[in-house]
């Protein structure tokens, strides 16, 4: 309309505020180097609804296997989302140790990764390299993505190192009988045992409850804690999580959701047709 005055749209500025944000602080990292035992669970049925039902039980920290599940990216995207509001700590294992893919986790805002088959020194420092942006290692830079809340999280580039959890896993006896200098390395922030790949590698496939596998595997740990890094490790069964805390591990799951659901719908199914004769 002729003569009519349009006022301008006021501008709220409070928004922009409120959308900065500080990056998220890794309780399960801070935790185990501070030797406070952390329970955790095992995440392989590749599913974000399985892991939002999880995340509300309260573990302090949750495997993603991409190692030996079918886990790609976009799986592990949605369970990091499914935990991103519960107190645990989402840990990627990627497939191999291999920037490219280690790049694409830590954009995606994975708070720890867990490296698998790490044999040498050097191998545990290309890992962590991995992790790092240059000149401290190769990581690319994105100035905007998931980890930073698209380019929100004002300290991310100050504190992700600090906030970022890096463990190493030990699955043969070369990598055990190095234990000590593995985790000596720089950025590697805890060890992990893998027994199933050891009992492998020593003669004896498929027998994890073999008692000559746990004593060697709780020596390294021990070899692990007097290099000053905590020792983790995962079971199946929680009699066995608790004895392996008294010994001192410092970070174990002590079941999968695989295992927990395979193991109830085969009892409940015993149990009916037990019934039904």
């Amino acid at each position: 309309m002729i003569g009519r005055t349009i006022a301008a749209p006021s501008i709220n500025t409070s928004g922009a505020a409120h959308a900065m944000a500080i990056l998220k602080t890794n309780t399960f990292k801070h935790a185990i180097g501070a030797g406070r035992q952390q329970v955790g669970i095992w995440n392989s049925l590749c599913s974000n609804i399985a892991a939002e039902a999880i995340a509300a039980s309260g573990y302090d920290w949750a495997l993603l296997d991409m190692e030996h599940s079918a886990n790609d990216l976009r799986t592990v995207l949605g369970q990091l989302q499914a935990y991103e509001d519960s107190p645990t700590i989402p840990v990627v294992r990627p497939i191999w140790n291999d920037p490219v893919i280690v790049k694409s986790l830590l954009d995606m805002g994975a708070p720890g990764l867990l490296f698998p088959m790490i044999q040498s020194v050097e191998e545990a420092q290309a890992a962590v390299a991995a992790t790092r942006y240059p000149p401290r290692g190769k990581r690319g830079v994105s100035m905007s993505q998931r980890g930073n809340r698209f380019g929100r999280v004002t300290d991310y580039f100050d504190r992700v190192e600090e906030e970022t959890c890096i463990i190493v896993q030990i699955e043969t006896r070369e990598a055990l009988s190095r234990v000590g200098e593995i985790a000596r390395v720089d950025g590697v922030d805890g060890v992990f045992f893998g027994p199933a790949d050891l009992a492998a590698d020593m003669g004896l496939l498929g027998q994890v409850a073999n008692e000559g596998l746990w004593a060697d595997i709780v020596d390294g740990a021990q070899i692990a804690r007097a290099a000053g890094k905590p020792a983790g490790t995962l079971v199946g069964d929680p009699a066995k999580a608790l004895e392996l805390f008294d010994a001192g591990f410092a970070f174990v799951a002590c079941g999968s959701d695989v295992n927990l659901m395979v193991k109830s719908a085969d009892a409940q199914l015993k149990t009916m047709r037990d019934a039904l004769g």
